[in-house]
């Protein structure tokens, strides 16, 4: 990742207050850095709304729960129509797992991770982009849409095959989930002027991400995520790291940067052209159609 100079953001304290009252919803915020975000925001007063499949935080104070499996297109489709968009503040995106071994393929067709960790954040963020915000009160700032990925790394998505049917590799699976959240920013950015859009790339952190990639084997998983807790953040540190960048006065107008896992802004990988994002993001929703008319039909 290359860090990019055209903003230089001054150091500022956290201020509790700037949380307090905010109304966020976090697309995958019931396990791992979702989670961890969703207690840090509603630890200062923020009301929030985590969308996943297994809550673990019931009593909780300004935590609610919206169960979603969002492997699948149309529970996607219900949770954008069922997000109180008009009136939120922020938005993050942090849903995902890892690409298994063996290719893995939901009730609707659809490559698991692809589905999981790509497909489910595009339908629900085109689903209310346009509704995002638009009951805050006047001189508010726009909303904000983070979406969390690995942005910056040099990954552009092979076209073609991005639902793995023709070949399939653990990796290039996930690559693809990868270089599809960070063109979901940089076209947002284009796409939804009545929005700020912003990429996240968290580097590596200690979660249960991992364990699909492992096939569910507890022992492997322990051992690696121990490894990796070893030297690297927790969730609940980067959380409080990244939180007060969500709220900086000063990204305001730079919507469509990348921040890395210290709130730097980063370069987008080489080879995003406008042509590359266009098509990446026409076969994507190409498949989601897909999905969704295989359980009308």
């Amino acid at each position: 990742m290359k860090k990019d100079p055209s903003l230089q953001l001054s150091a500022s304290r956290f201020n509790p207050s700037e949380v307090a009252g905010k109304k966020v919803a976090i697309i995958g915020g019931t396990g791992g850095i979702g989670r961890a975000l969703a207690r840090e925001m509603a630890t200062h007063g923020a009301h929030v709304t985590v969308v996943g499949q297994t809550f673990r935080d019931a009593g909780v104070p300004n935590i609610e729960f919206v169960q979603a499996d969002l492997s699948l297109m149309h529970e996607a489709r219900r949770v954008a129509s069922s997000l109180p968009a008009e009136t939120l503040d922020l938005v993050i995106f942090t849903t995902g797992i890892f690409a298994a071994r063996k290719r893995q393929e939901t009730l609707e067709g659809l490559e698991r991770d692809m589905a999981v960790s790509f497909l489910s954040r595009q339908v629900i963020l085109q689903g209310i982009a346009h509704r995002l915000g638009v009951q805050l009160s006047k001189g508010h700032r726009k909303s904000r849409v983070f979406i969390m990925g690995y942005p910056g790394t040099g990954q552009a998505g092979t076209l073609g095959d991005l639902n793995s049917e023709s070949a399939y590799s653990a990796m290039s699976a996930h690559m693809n989930t990868v270089a599809g959240n960070e063109m979901l920013v940089l076209d947002s950015a284009q796409r939804y002027p009545n929005i700020n859009t912003y990429g996240l790339n968290p580097g590596l952190i200690k979660t249960d991400i991992r364990i699909n990639l492992l096939g569910g084997n507890k022992f492997l998983f322990a051992l690696l995520e121990g490894l990796i807790g070893v030297f690297t953040p927790t969730a609940e540190t980067y959380a409080r790291r990244i939180v007060p960048l969500m709220l900086n006065s000063q990204i305001n107008g730079f919507t469509g940067t990348l921040f890395n896992n210290k709130g730097q802004a980063i370069h987008p990988s080489a080879g995003l052209t406008g042509a590359h994002i266009r098509a990446f993001l026409t076969e994507s929703r190409t498949l989601v159609e897909r999905a969704v008319d295989s359980q009308v039909a």
